[in-house]
């Protein structure tokens, strides 16, 4: 081989090298946080992932899904700097931002950033049909599961008791297991009743109830219209008759809406691009998982949302004409 030979396949592997070194360099990664694999908190993620990954060659954005311990855990965990993007429930939203609630010890989070808000989540309060449980009230003496600390469902149950005057006290065994754990719990008898809210339909409520006996009690009465009428994160809502076996009629409820978060560090273009794959591809969206099938636009970039709008957002939604 000739030294002009050799030269210039030197200088062609080092360009190959240095634009291999680039593309790399280029490519940036997201984490969208969730819940449990058995809520629809990580199916939304895993959709949102999908599209935004369907372009990634144009944007160079990666994008993975986290099973985490819902949304308090988010919003800490976004605010931390540990995650990119969370779930998150409406009210939970609203109380990171106040220092409030569950972030009391936290302090405000003036930094937070709405992007949408995605599907409602009715509180679910399953019984098993033999535990002599048809409200609220009979839960005194009763296993009662109130979800995990720093899971968003846990906040609604702490909520629902407030209001309906009942303290964990009250209660025979006060569980704190996470939504992959509460349906083999309930058919087990290890527990009476869950609360628990989610999307429609999920995977909790419809394994606890295929598997075994169980009804989803109605959420009604004084408390819960004293509830509503001081919280206007939350809204009345309500289970399909039919949806889940065992459960006919339509099931009175209440609850927040999930939301989109992130921080104000995140750059304007990594929103901007994760805002633009949902909405430009919204019919393939709707089809990602049922709870997203009465998704309307319009509502979905101002219902639920405390936070800011991250200016990647509202970059988008301008050029769409929506703002």
């Amino acid at each position: 081989m000739t030294l002009n030979k050799l030269l210039f396949g030197m200088a062609a592997a080092a360009a190959v090298s240095f634009a291999a070194g680039a593309s790399a360099q280029e490519q940036r990664f997201i984490t969208i946080g969730t819940g449990g694999v058995t809520g629809v908190y990580y199916p939304t993620g895993g959709a949102i992932c999908r599209l935004v990954n369907k372009d990634r060659k144009e944007h160079g954005i990666r994008c993975s899904v986290e099973s985490t311990g819902g949304s308090v855990y988010n919003a800490r965990t976004i605010r931390q700097g540990e995650l990119d993007f969370g779930v998150v429930q409406s009210d939970v939203q609203t109380a990171s931002i106040a220092g409030s609630g569950a972030f009391e010890e936290d302090g405000p989070y003036p930094d937070l950033r709405s992007l949408f808000s995605v599907h409602p989540e009715p509180l679910h309060v399953m019984a098993r049909a033999d535990s002599g449980i048809n409200t609220t009230a009979d839960f005194k003496g009763k296993k009662i599961n109130i979800a995990n600390p720093g899971s968003g469902t846990r906040v609604l149950a702490e909520t629902l008791l407030h209001y309906e005057g009942i303290n964990t006290s009250d209660f025979g065994l006060t569980a704190e297991l996470k939504s992959s754990e509460q349906s083999a719990a309930l058919c087990d008898g290890n527990i009476d009743a869950t609360i628990w809210a989610a999307g429609l339909p999920n995977g909790s409520s419809q394994e606890a109830t295929s598997t075994c006996d169980v009804k989803i009690i109605p959420l009604t009465g004084p408390g819960i219209d004293k509830l509503l009428a001081e919280n206007p994160a939350y809204a009345a809502a309500t289970i399909p008759g039919g949806m889940y076996p065992g459960n006919a009629d339509d099931i009175p409820s209440w609850g927040p809406k999930a939301t989109i978060v992130t921080s104000a560090n995140v750059p304007d273009d990594v929103v901007y691009a994760v805002v633009k794959a949902i909405f430009e591809n919204f019919e393939d969206f709707k089809q990602l998982h049922p709870a997203f099938g009465m998704l309307v636009e319009s509502e979905m970039i101002k219902d639920g949302l405390t936070a800011p709008l991250h200016p990647g957002a509202e970059k988008y939604y301008k050029e769409r004409g929506w703002m």
